[in-house]
């Protein structure tokens, strides 16, 4: 949970809405979940990021759902996370634009 609340924390400048699904007697979720969209119109875009095991005793934010292939980016360094994620929730917003 700390680590997706840290995420949260530094998706909000972004512009994305961010809503922690953390508790387990609420959600019904095995694991925490963070679900980060975009605000307004376009509100049915986003992901579900989770965090995963990585080998050598690592963590990374994951997109839920996706196991292994839905990789966002290492723990480590909340903010290239956070760009990580940003450029991934822009092509699903504007898919004939290059973000890279």
């Amino acid at each position: 949970m700390r680590r997706l609340e840290v995420l949260r924390v530094a998706m909000m400048p972004l512009g994305w809405r961010c809503v922690a699904l953390y508790d387990r007697r609420e959600f019904r979720f095995p694991v925490p979940l963070l679900w980060v969209y975009a605000s307004g119109h376009a509100d049915d875009i986003g992901a579900v990021v989770t965090v995963r095991a990585l080998p050598g005793e690592a963590w990374g934010y994951f997109e839920a759902g996706n196991g292994r292939t839905g990789f966002i980016s290492p723990c480590g360094d909340v903010k290239a996370a956070a760009q990580a994620l940003d450029v991934l929730l822009k092509h699903r917003l504007f898919p004939v634009r290059e973000w890279a």
